[in-house]
């Protein structure tokens, strides 16, 4: 490896180690409380360091975002290959319990913490309304695709109120766990076992009854 290559990587190796440090800090204290000083001690840099990676604490949390966003798309869009349209939905929303349960501070700051009112799109951010980085983007397109195949009810047209209830359900379920883990007067059930009732009871509401006369595309 040259010595440009090696300095790359480190560059690279740095920037992920600032990623980390303010996703946990964010998390933990909340964007207003954190400063790019308090992200360099975390880490053992000085200030200076740090702002030669990002020029200010808005640039950071765009980029962190960015990258989480991307890498929570991703993981969903591994399920797209589900042929049978209500199965595909159903995958994905196992898939969004286990990225929580595996990535708790990420799915945290995307989804339990408040944006900065200075977040705005960067060069790096996730291309809106893209399916395969935004996953909001890849859900509507599962919803409409199961829609279009006769697999709801035929009341349930709209994709947006389908999708945001689907999404709702298991973020509200996902969020009472974090909020409740340790709580001395209420034992919760394993995560990943409601998370299957919670699916099931989700798209039951919205499915078509079996031999009703339409068949699913598959």
């Amino acid at each position: 490896m040259g010595i440009k290559e090696r300095r790359e990587r480190e560059k690279q190796a740095t920037r992920q180690l600032i990623l980390d440090a303010a996703r946990e800090l964010f998390v933990n204290e909340g964007y207003e409380a954190v400063t790019m000083r308090a992200v360099a001690e975390k880490i053992e840099y000085s200030p200076t360091a740090i702002y030669v990676h990002f020029k200010d604490k808005a640039s950071l949390v765009r980029e962190l975002c960015a990258h989480d966003f991307l890498r929570f798309a991703e993981i969903l869009n591994k399920v797209a290959r589900v042929q049978d349209p209500m199965e595909r939905l159903r995958k994905m929303g196992k898939a969004y319990i286990a990225f929580a349960q595996e990535h708790p501070s990420t799915y945290k700051l995307l989804f339990m913490q408040r944006h900065p009112p200075d977040f705005e799109e960067s060069e790096s951010a996730i291309q809106h309304g893209n399916p395969e980085q935004d996953a909001y983007a890849f859900l509507q397109e599962q919803v409409k695709e199961a829609r279009d195949a006769g697999c709801f009810k035929p009341e349930y047209t709209d994709v947006d109120v389908v999708a945001q209830t689907l999404w709702a359900g298991m973020h509200g379920l996902v969020s009472l766990n974090f909020v409740m883990e340790k709580d001395e007067w209420l034992t919760l059930k394993p995560l990943g076992k409601s998370a299957e009732l919670m699916v099931d009871l989700l798209l039951g509401g919205f499915a078509r009854p079996p031999g009703s006369g339409t068949t699913r595309a598959r």
